[in-house]
């Protein structure tokens, strides 16, 4: 079993930064590939990034194309914390951001891939 808590989000300014923290329970987070999704109003859940450790200092990552160059993702293993950087914010990344962790690399950008989710945190970015 798998808890994880977001935390981070605001509201921030169109060009603005926000980064964002998954927080996980359990002494088996570094084999789980991680990933942060979002939501809009009125809009499915969309896949943003994934990661997963492969050993020593060597990750895999993978972007969604809207946030490929302004986000980045990244891990802390002896923390359990995963983040999200996110730079040059505009006003469409307005949504609820979650973290999941999925026990496989092959599902990374499939919701239903992922076995864990947390609570969400809200992402509101200003004109």
């Amino acid at each position: 079993q798998v808890q994880l808590v977001e935390s981070g989000g605001g509201l921030v300014q169109a060009g603005g930064s926000l980064r964002l923290s998954c927080a996980a329970s359990g002494r088996t987070f570094s084999s789980y590939t991680m990933g942060w999704f979002r939501q809009a109003p009125g809009s499915e859940r969309e896949f943003l990034a994934a990661i997963k450790w492969t050993g020593g200092n060597t990750y895999y990552a993978d972007y969604a194309d809207s946030v490929r160059g302004r986000f980045t993702i990244s891990r802390d293993n002896a923390k359990n914390t995963m983040y999200l950087l996110m730079n040059k914010l505009k006003p469409e990344d307005t949504a609820v951001y979650y973290c999941a962790a999925a026990r496989t690399w092959e599902v990374a950008r499939l919701q239903g891939g992922y076995d864990y989710w947390g609570q969400g945190t809200q992402v509101t970015v200003s004109s």
